[in-house]
């Protein structure tokens, strides 16, 4: 009984936890229902009094109320161009010991093959377009331990899995930090992840019975909000909300390691039922620390906030006032074209002439002795309405920070190369934040997967990933394996440079014979990266005959290593094959194997006297 006290006691505390953190986060959540609302057109709400999103009416029949939004297109450009970065990552050896050197080779191959699995570059784009409409998005990573290559059977007949790494991407309406005044999540010293589910995905994923409720959701729907010109309506997307049946909240709440709990600590709440209480599970922090296992990414930081800024949000004003400007004028436009009569009371038949008007070939009748209708003398458009508009469109361009240059009216017909060059590399450095944090990302969700691994990889794992020349390649790893994971990313500099701007630069350093040896010949190797980055496919990437002999000398150090004896062969470059035997010979691994059988240095010895024999002779 005083078990299931101390239970609910819990369940409460993090419920009543969870409510504070969602009322400090509304004003948030608002904003990011406004920015969803205006990028999907429906560009006529504003935030009530009562903190819910409100769909402002017409207050004439004839006002005109179309959206011309200039959102979307600036969303898709941003998006086009932020989508394009997909930075490779290079694993740096913690030491210069050669197996520091193999671990942190089978760590960058780990990843790669990770790579296509986890779909990782297309998280990345769902990603980005979260962030690009609220500001800020997450990813998640965990260890689901009935995922993997078959291990064996239990007891009960269960199948044991080897498990593999998750990544899925959270949106910010399902993150509450402790305080929204923390400006990363290192700062965060508790962080919940709430998601609506139903009670039969809960009862699969903790095996335990919920009450099923109707949980308020977001959804999108047609709904005529009033939009149109003068005589029709429009429909157009907008989000509501709706309700989920049968259908429960799983609240997780993260503590960082502290004083109280030396490891962290996590409680997931389903419904009204403790599911877990106890320490946090992954040691994906700094030094194998237990940390979180969520990673952060913004659009655009804002100072003293935990919650990025999105470029929709301060486009928002400038969007209403042209929607405003635009249908004014063309309520002018239409007072011009429909013209407004001036009729005698009592002259004419009222409700036929508000009917039909005065249509060509229409029979007028009025009472003799009065004036005939006329339509009143209409002024011209004030240019001030024409000036706004020009106005309102610069500033889109100056707020977002980015052009369309091939608009004719932005770029001169004359301008020159340089020139050019240099516009497109300004309208890129609005970009350098969101780019710099969506580097980032991808640099941390690297590092967690390798620390994944280390904490779970206990088993060989049999991975395989695609070689040059499309070849699949095949290899073992364990935790033991993994000995480094700091990370650097490669190509950091061209994050949004286009493929024909990366061919131009290279044409340019051959021109310059930059990329030439000291012989002024072009190596087998350099032809290869050459052909890489010029974008051209795998076949034309032939492998450099230096690297397929150093795989080879690889091989046969792991074949001596296990008491093998490998002759050398007549294809054989004996030089390459020297070093890569002695460099494996000054490392720990051999070492640690010579300790077990003392006949490895005899083979290894025999075989590189071989090597230096065809080298002398």
């Amino acid at each position: 009984m005083k078990k299931e006290n101390e239970q609910d006691k819990i369940v409460k505390e993090v419920i009543d936890d969870f409510k504070r953190r969602a009322e400090e986060r509304k004003s948030f959540d608002l904003i990011w229902q406004i920015n969803m609302n205006f990028l999907m057109g429906n560009q006529y709400c504003n935030i009530g009094y009562g903190g819910k999103i409100e769909e402002s009416d017409r207050q004439f029949f004839w006002q005109e109320r179309e959206v011309y939004n200039h959102i979307a297109p600036i969303y898709d450009i941003r998006f086009a161009k932020l989508s394009r970065i997909k930075p490779d990552i290079n694993v740096i050896p913690a030491t210069n010991d050669e197996r520091d050197k193999q671990s942190a080779k089978v760590s960058k191959k780990i990843y790669k093959s990770l790579k296509n699995k986890l779909s990782i570059d297309e998280k990345v784009c769902q990603a980005i377009k979260w962030s690009e409409v609220c500001g800020s998005v997450f990813y998640k990573l965990n260890w689901n331990s009935n995922l993997g290559q078959l291990v064996g059977i239990d007891e009960k007949g269960e199948k044991i899995k080897s498990g593999e790494v998750e990544l899925s991407v959270v949106s910010p309406f399902e993150i509450y930090p402790d305080s929204t005044t923390c400006e990363s999540l290192k700062e965060c010293q508790s962080l919940i992840h709430a998601k609506a589910f139903t009670t039969t995905q809960i009862k699969s994923m903790y095996n335990v019975e919920v009450k099923g409720e109707r949980i308020n959701t977001f959804s999108l729907d047609n709904v005529s909000v009033g939009v149109g010109g003068l005589g029709f309506n429009g429909t157009v997307p907008k989000i509501i909300e709706t309700v989920k049946d049968d259908s429960a909240i799983v609240i997780e709440r993260y503590v960082r390691p502290n004083y109280e709990y030396p490891n962290g600590r996590l409680t997931i709440v389903a419904g009204d039922k403790l599911v877990y209480d106890g320490q946090l599970p992954y040691q994906c922090g700094e030094d194998r620390e237990r940390d979180f296992p969520f990673i952060r990414q913004t659009s655009i930081e804002e100072p003293g906030c935990f919650w990025g800024t999105s470029i929709i949000e301060r486009l928002v004003p400038v969007q209403r006032a042209f929607n405003a400007v635009k249908n004014r004028k063309h309520e002018f436009i239409n007072r011009l074209s429909l013209g407004v009569l001036s009729v005698e009371d009592g002259s004419v038949d009222l409700d036929n002439l508000e009917d039909e008007g005065l249509c060509p070939g229409k029979v007028l009748v009025y009472r003799q002795g009065a004036n005939e209708p006329k339509y009143l003398q209409g002024e011209a458009l004030p240019t001030g309405l024409s000036d706004e508009e020009e106005n309102l469109l610069d500033e889109f361009n100056k707020i977002s920070g980015v052009n369309d240059l091939l608009s004719a009216n932005t770029v001169s017909t004359n301008i020159s190369g340089n020139a050019l060059e240099l516009l497109i590399s300004q309208d890129e450095t609005r970009l350098n934040a969101s780019i710099e944090s969506i580097k980032s990302a991808c640099k941390e969700i690297a590092k967690k997967i390798l620390r994944l691994y280390k904490q779970y990889a206990l088993f060989p794992r049999l991975a395989k990933i695609i070689g040059e020349n499309g070849q699949i390649e095949m290899f073992y790893f364990s935790s033991s394996d993994l000995s480094s994971d700091d990370i650097e990313l490669e190509n950091q500099t061209d994050g949004t440079q286009t493929l024909t701007q990366r061919r131009e630069m290279i044409f340019s350093l051959l021109e310059r014979g930059l990329l030439y040896d000291e012989n002024g010949n072009l190596t087998n190797r350099m032809k290869c990266k050459i052909l890489e980055m010029l974008g051209l496919g795998i076949w034309e990437n032939a492998q450099d005959i230096n690297e397929l002999h150093l795989k080879r000398s690889d091989n046969e150090n792991l074949k001596i290593l296990s008491g093998e004896v490998v002759s050398v062969s007549e294809i054989d470059d004996d030089r390459l094959h020297l070093n890569s035997h002695i460099a494996f010979m000054l490392g720990e691994d051999y070492e640690k194997a010579k300790e077990k059988n003392n006949k490895i240095e005899k083979i290894f010895l025999e075989h590189i006297r071989a090597h230096k024999k065809n080298v002398e002779g």
